[in-house]
């Protein structure tokens, strides 16, 4: 980390402490060069691995924006979709590892957003899934209403 005022690579940390959330750790470093101090925010790194070999880092925003496509015209807010791409990294993340396959990703939005909106899940789950027929929705909508009974029956 080089110090924002000098630029000297050297720095000692004066103080560290978990952020609100506890997702990343705030620290005090005082630069051994100049004396002032300044502040850093430090946070785990989340890749995600695409088909092509490419990594690039974990975008809640990118899950929100493939999300929201498929809640067009649904009764879901923007702070819903912001909770799902929360509970879909927390879920990557308890993986406990670095770097986890795209298709992963789309697995872990899967899960929530059936909770969330049954019609979205289903514009969602046709294209991850690559649906060709209306056999394919025939088979997910058949599987959501078994879902559904079973829950029912244990309420």
């Amino acid at each position: 980390m080089h110090c924002p005022f000098c630029r000297e690579s050297d720095s000692r940390v004066v103080d560290s402490r978990a952020t609100d959330d506890g997702s990343s750790i705030r620290r005090r470093r005082q630069c051994s060069d100049c004396g002032r101090r300044f502040t850093t925010v430090e946070s785990p790194s989340l890749l995600v691995v695409k088909r092509s070999g490419v990594s690039e880092p974990f975008s809640r925003q990118k899950v929100i924006k493939g999300v929201s496509k498929a809640c067009r015209g649904r009764p879901v807010g923007d702070d819903d979709l912001a909770v799902l791409a929360a509970e879909v990294e927390d879920n990557i993340r308890q993986g406990g590892v670095a770097e986890v396959p795209s298709g992963e990703v789309g697995l872990a939005i899967l899960r929530p957003l059936r909770t969330l909106d049954e019609v979205a899940y289903l514009r969602f789950a046709s294209v991850y899934r690559g649906f060709t027929s209306a056999a394919d929705f025939e088979k997910e909508i058949a599987e959501l209403r078994a879902d559904a009974a079973i829950e029912q029956d244990q309420t």
